[in-house]
């Protein structure tokens, strides 16, 4: 009996091209954007996933402020960093934390999500978080827009017949 072999595709830093995404945060719950926005990052919503290659797109969170909670978490939630002396330890609710930043709730929701190595953090610089609805990121995200559009015309035009020249 003779078996076929295949070999696994392995993607290559040369060979990918990331597009950027725009996700609107008004009224989603912060874990389950978070979720969403981990995967595109990470490009497991590809055919081309390799875990040791960075293959996720670029994300654009737009309305980080009104991003929904469910239950108390508003009132409950807590974030924590740490000067480093003694005493020194910051405990943040998440209101406050709305209310002031409202793009490092999303941030480190992300980061939490993703993989504790040196390629999460070459992931999470592509993630760009803004408050309001305005981003500096437009030229990408149109490019990206008039790639595809390029794209879905070249695959519907037929090819022009020789008898019509």
């Amino acid at each position: 009996m003779s078996m076929k072999r295949t070999k696994t595709y392995s993607a290559k830093p040369s060979e990918m091209q990331p597009s950027w995404l725009v996700i609107d945060a008004t009224g989603r719950p912060l874990g389950r954007l978070a979720v969403e926005v981990a995967r595109i990052l990470q490009g497991k919503h590809k055919p081309t996933y390799t875990r040791n290659i960075l293959t996720g797109d670029y994300v654009v969170v737009v309305n980080a402020s009104q991003v929904g909670t469910t239950g108390q978490k508003l009132e409950k939630k807590m974030y924590y960093r740490h000067s480093g002396y003694h005493g020194g330890l910051k405990v943040t609710p998440m209101k406050v934390m709305l209310d002031k930043h409202p793009e490092r709730t999303i941030r480190l929701s992300v980061k939490g999500m993703l993989p504790k190595n040196t390629l999460a953090r070459h992931m999470l610089r592509r993630l760009k978080v803004y408050g309001g609805p305005d981003h500096p990121h437009e030229a990408q995200v149109r490019g990206m827009v008039k790639q595809q559009v390029r794209e879905q015309a070249a695959a519907n035009i037929p090819a022009p017949d020789e008898s019509e020249a």
